[in-house]
């Protein structure tokens, strides 16, 4: 099988506008989670789209777009990779977004309302759509290989990365995957409110702290990641400079049970943490570390604690470092994915954010704790059922050489 590898990272989350300033904020505990509008958020501070993304773009799209965009382009220019000196066929580009252009929507739902529909504009056809960040990025810079989104709520972000292995061993050679979110308008916290899932404190320090034993909601954030996932040989032969990880294995499931509440067992999570480890061709024992979809919630932290002992059966360390940022939707998945590759090129996991009572009888790493793994998994899960892990490998640093 062809192996897949990330050559590239692009962050904009609450906790930096670069994939460096996201991994010291990380590792250095800051929580970026804060009370804005009578609620608790984890908002993209500092991010202006202006001379990050063309003008012509930020009038026809979305701030989640914005994002996405400016992550892509921070993405492509660490991984040393310009689709424009490729074929067009050569370069897919795979994104997850559940979302979508929420905050332009609501501007033009309130302009019908309040001056008649001729004051919405044209672009609302295309900027609220779930595939406008795909559409956007791959003209924007000319690729034409298989391109597609990913609509699976939270699980999105893993679910990109394991369509951009398949696409990648179907022949296409490098692929832009991954996702933002910015789901913080009137309109899009509406929705989430209908879950039940929301934190409702006032205070950052008591508010989305997953596994821990007060556990009592998320805090909705925006953000997200953008990888560059090349064949291996591929990116041997352009001679890529550098290599975070592989994606060595993949699975989802779904429960399968109801529309909003969760399954009543961890059953079809414990199945896809078993099926990724198989694809991978590795035993629990040989995982580092668990970076945990972390909800949140009281009865899903449960669930997922059961699945991770299930699987594994020894007490291996687990982490969520999203506690420190919000919940991202898709984008939070991506953001994990590369989290956990920096912690991989580091030899330091980073604590569960805003973790104060652990719970669980997990082993959750409370302070970034000095382990050299080779091999993670990351769990994702979106609401409605959906249930998605992947297992990252560290790539030798001779492994570029024999790929070519």
């Amino acid at each position: 099988m062809t192996r897949a590898v990330i050559t590239g990272i692009g962050v904009i989350a609450p906790s930096g506008l670069t994939a460096e300033e996201h991994w010291r904020s990380t590792l250095a505990g800051e929580l970026h989670v804060g009370y804005h509008d009578d609620m608790l958020k984890g908002q993209v501070s500092g991010f202006a789209a202006e001379g990050l993304v063309d003008p012509r773009l930020i009038i026809q799209t979305d701030r989640w777009s914005w994002m996405s965009l400016a992550a892509t382009r921070m993405a492509l220019d660490d991984a040393k990779y310009d689709p424009a000196g490729h074929d067009p066929y050569a370069t897919s580009v795979v994104l997850a977004a559940g979302s979508g252009g929420n905050e332009f929507g609501q501007k033009e739902i309130q302009a019908l309302w309040s001056r008649g529909r001729a004051a919405v504009s044209a672009y609302q056809s295309i900027a609220w759509f779930y595939a406008a960040s795909v559409g956007q990025t791959s003209i924007l810079h000319g690729t034409k290989g298989p391109n597609s989104v990913l609509v699976s709520e939270g699980a999105g972000g893993l679910d990109s990365l394991g369509v951009a292995r398949r696409i990648i061993r179907r022949g296409t050679p490098a692929v832009i995957a991954g996702g933002t979110e910015a789901p913080l308008s009137p309109y899009a916290l509406v929705c989430q409110h209908t879950s039940g899932r929301l934190t409702a404190s006032r205070d950052p320090r008591t508010g989305y702290r997953p596994f821990d034993a007060d556990a009592n909601g998320y805090a909705p954030g925006e953000g997200g990641a953008v990888l560059v996932v090349e064949a291996a040989a591929t990116a041997a032969e352009r001679g890529a400079q550098q290599v975070y990880g592989e994606i060595a294995g993949y699975a989802a499931t779904h429960d399968g049970h109801h529309p909003e509440e969760p399954a009543p067992d961890s059953t079809q999570l414990a199945r896809a943490m078993r099926k990724a480890l198989a694809d991978a061709d590795v035993t629990p024992d040989e995982v580092g570390f668990v970076v945990a979809d972390g909800a949140g919630t009281p009865a899903l932290d449960a669930l997922e604690a059961a699945a991770i002992r299930a699987v594994f059966g020894r007490p291996v360390p687990v982490t969520a470092p999203q506690g420190f940022v919000g919940r991202l939707c898709s984008g939070g998945a991506a953001l994990n994915v590369a989290t956990a590759l920096l912690a991989l090129r580091d030899g330091v996991v980073p604590a569960v954010g805003n973790l104060s009572r652990p719970g669980h009888e997990l082993d959750l790493v409370r302070e970034p704790r000095r382990l050299a793994a080779d091999v993670v998994l990351v769990n994702a899960r979106g609401f409605g059922g959906f249930n998605s892990s992947i297992v990252l490998k560290r790539y030798p640093e001779e492994g570029l050489k024999h790929a070519r």
